[in-house]
């Protein structure tokens, strides 16, 4: 039986960790690659504020080939879909025939990634899909998963949430108000072990920072990815914890 070619879309978190857990469970696909978006300027993953360094070393660790898709830092619109199109007319070219996603429950977020993959006539594919986050992150973690969080988004979440590694603990401190697996953009992690890798990523915690961001101007003020600034509305935040790569 000949697989389905596929790609990866690879945050280098604990979504898509357990996505490509579950796709060599069923060995219904062959992952060619590792998909990621990676800041041009500070060359780290896109929102998740990850060292690239990382990402290859997680990769590497995994067994799969990493593709790092470099663009502007807060790029439009128009020049974020112009890259994602070249690069996954590359891939295509190479035989993918399928882009999967460890979205959950975002519906517009799905319909728009189906609509952009159909106009290059690929698949879009979403192993987690509708499944209960409390669920996921009981399984994620029953798994011997291990992942810290790199990110947090301030109106949801304080300094505190960030840089620390996802466990009972914390999923009993999170506010109700916040879903377990983040999937409304209230957290985002870095997995570095699990049934996935051949050995761990190693790294020390660094420094925490707070940064600011205009926030985008849409007629509709109620998108929960954004945090606006109680001083100034037109900005929003999130707090980063740096990770330094280990290398032997």
């Amino acid at each position: 039986m000949i697989k389905e070619k596929a790609l990866l879309n690879w945050s280098g978190g604990k979504d898509s960790a357990l996505t490509l857990y579950k796709l060599q469970q069923s060995q219904d696909f062959e992952i060619a690659c590792l998909l990621t978006s990676i800041s041009e300027k500070y060359q780290r993953v896109s929102m998740h504020g990850v060292r690239s360094e990382l990402l290859e070393m997680q990769a590497k660790n995994v067994g799969i080939p990493l593709v790092r898709m470099e663009i502007p830092d807060m790029p439009s619109m128009e020049v974020y879909e112009q890259t994602m199109r070249e690069t996954l007319s590359e891939l295509k070219r190479e035989g993918i025939t399928a882009s999967i996603f460890g979205d959950i429950f975002l519906e517009d977020l799905r319909t728009y990634r189906e609509n952009k993959l159909a106009e290059l006539d690929l698949m879009g594919i979403f192993p987690l899909w509708k499944q209960p986050t409390h669920r996921l992150i009981r399984e994620f973690l029953d798994l011997g998963f291990k992942t810290i969080t790199t990110c947090v988004n301030e109106k949801f979440l304080d300094k505190s949430f960030v840089g620390r590694v996802i466990d009972e603990d914390f999923l009993k401190d999170l506010p109700e108000n916040v879903d377990p697996c983040g999937e409304n953009g209230e957290f985002h992690t870095f997995v570095y072990d699990g049934p996935i890798f051949s050995k761990p990523v190693e790294f020390e915690i660094g420094g925490k920072v707070l940064r600011k961001y205009e926030a985008p101007k849409t007629e509709d003020d109620s998108d929960q990815c954004f945090s606006k600034d109680k001083e100034d509305p037109a900005q929003y935040g999130f707090w980063y914890c740096d990770l330094i790569p280990v290398t032997p």
